[in-house]
């Protein structure tokens, strides 16, 4: 009943409101279950040309590494554990001022030193003025300090391993200083020294004095970029907005070839695991304009990059999160029938189904959802392996990043 002083319209719209909500809600649900029931009976991956759903391989983000690589780094690990250095030695100095591969090789030697160091104390002995030694000597140390340390937030580490934590960061950092002068040129040793900087607690204007010095020498240096990224992300010592103010200025000035414009899904990557706020960036025009760099990025640089395949997962993942469904779709054509890496491979979730659900999520969209145009299947093979795939693993394993947390 209406009473006094209530009007009629006003009640009316409050009771419109809930309603138009509800209906809206269930509209929802409903295009959900009708994307999802035709993903799981109608989809066709070939039609689109992607590999068929008992052909995806969760063991890996992309196919093994070619066969002489492979052979390669198990010819240096062997002759290591055997007590030759020489080996190690030449393997670093091979790709001579490509620093980015330089440190990809001291990353497989710092994976076969963890295994045995014994190999780099000789070398070390018997070549005191080589940087190579020393800055792999002071990465390891790094790495063991945060293999103390582990990856929690420090409130949860236990007080006797930061403790241990901040006796052997500062000793590691004087070996990469030491390192530094032995080549004046090379960027490694600072490398480590900006690996070490959010551990050690350095300042903003520390940790710039440092960052200038590593720009002097390799100033588009993907993993550099990267610890720098960690730094300035909200965990440590930034914010969010200045870590994707970095990341997106790496976008603009990397270099054609470079996959250092992936740096910007690895910073969305740490926004999504930690806030999940990833979705309100790449959602805005700025956020898909920068994701339409990366993926033209991504196809400049070498196919046969073992670090490509983990971007390429990445990309597919935050353009479908944009809406840019068919961008999306040509990730995933490129990816092939791979899927062990995030966002498909996290914590509890079954990564094969996480990926087929992502591709045809996609697929729909781009064929049937609003102002849908089909389109036809990419040419026969490109869905089979892939040809923006690479391996990601190597004879010895990974390395890994110290201190994502």
């Amino acid at each position: 009943m209406i009473t006094a002083g209530e009007d009629p319209a006003v009640l009316l719209y409050l009771l419109l409101i809930p309603a138009a909500l509800l209906a809206y809600v269930i509209a929802q649900g409903v295009r959900h279950g009708r994307r999802f029931t035709w993903i799981r009976e109608e989809f066709d991956p070939a039609a689109h040309g992607l590999p068929p759903l008992d052909a995806l391989d969760p063991s890996r983000s992309g196919p093994p590494a070619p066969g002489y690589l492979v052979k390669e780094r198990q010819a240096v690990a062997d002759a290591a554990w055997s007590g030759d250095w020489r080996a190690a030695a030449a393997y670093a100095e091979a790709p001579g001022t490509d620093w980015d591969a330089r440190w990809d090789r001291l990353e497989v030697l710092q994976h076969i030193a963890a295994e045995d160091d014994a190999w780099l104390t000789r070398w070390r002995a018997e070549r005191p003025d080589s940087c190579d030694a020393a800055t792999l000597h002071a990465s390891l140390l790094v790495h063991r300090a945060w293999a103390v340390r582990g990856s929690a937030y420090a409130h949860k580490v236990p007080d006797a391993d930061m403790a241990q934590f901040h006796t052997l960061l500062p000793a590691a950092v004087k070996v990469a200083q030491d390192a530094a002068a032995l080549d004046p040129a090379h960027p490694g040793p600072w490398i480590v020294m900006t690996t070490a900087a959010r551990g050690i607690q350095y300042s903003a204007g520390e940790f710039q004095q440092i960052w200038q010095e590593l720009c002097a020498r390799a100033p588009h240096h993907a993993a550099a970029h990267w610890q720098a990224m960690q730094y300035w992300c909200a965990k440590w010592y930034g914010s969010d907005d200045t870590m994707l103010d970095f990341a997106a200025s790496a976008v603009r000035y990397a270099p054609s070839g470079s996959l250092l414009a992936g740096l910007y899904l690895h910073a969305l990557h740490e926004l999504e695991t930690r806030n999940g706020s990833a979705l309100s960036v790449v959602s805005k025009d700025a956020g898909k304009e920068l994701l339409t760099q990366v993926a033209r990025a991504l196809d400049e640089a070498p196919q046969e990059h073992e670090d490509l395949p983990r971007l390429r997962h990445l990309l597919a993942h935050f353009l479908g999160k944009a809406g840019l469904y068919e961008a999306a779709l040509d990730q995933f054509r490129l990816i092939g029938p791979w899927c062990g890496a995030y966002p498909w491979r996290h914590k509890d979730k079954n990564p094969v189904e996480e990926f087929h659900k992502a591709r045809g999520y996609a697929a729909w969209m781009v064929t049937k959802g609003p102002g849908a145009t089909a389109r036809p299947a990419a040419p026969a093979g490109v869905g089979a392996a892939g040809p923006g795939g690479s391996g990601t693993g190597t004879a010895t394993g990974a390395a890994g990043k110290p201190g994502a947390h």
